[in-house]
């Protein structure tokens, strides 16, 4: 089963990140938005575009975390320590699925290629 998925936790509640929101582009010689959406009461990032089959090449995943914990009403600094995370990350298997787990407070986060 090809695709990416996307699955954000805020482990600084020990709650999924329902509501961030997360964009997901394609990067290389012609860069596309493919998907833009905020992370469901699943914690999954719902969008039909990633279930789509992915050319090889370079991705990028944004993720609006100063908004999300201003939004559920956390106090942050005026600067906050992480406004929009960026994970690039590149897929060389079309065929394979990538799962990139997000798991984030207001002062770090982790993603990685977890297990689908």
């Amino acid at each position: 089963m090809p695709g990416i998925s996307i699955h954000v936790v805020d482990v600084s509640r020990g709650i999924v990140a329902s509501g961030m929101q997360v964009e997901l582009h394609a990067l290389g010689p012609a860069p596309r938005q493919i998907a833009k959406a905020r992370v469901a009461a699943s914690g999954l990032l719902e969008a039909a575009a990633l279930g789509e089959v992915f050319s090889p090449g370079e991705y990028e995943a944004v993720f609006d975390v100063a908004d999300y914990y201003l939004d559920q009403g956390i106090a942050l600094p005026a600067v906050p320590f992480l406004g929009r995370v960026v994970y690039r990350f590149g897929i060389a298997d079309s065929a394979q699925h990538y799962h990139l787990p997000f798991k984030v407070t207001p002062w770090g986060y982790s993603c990685f290629r977890g297990g689908a």
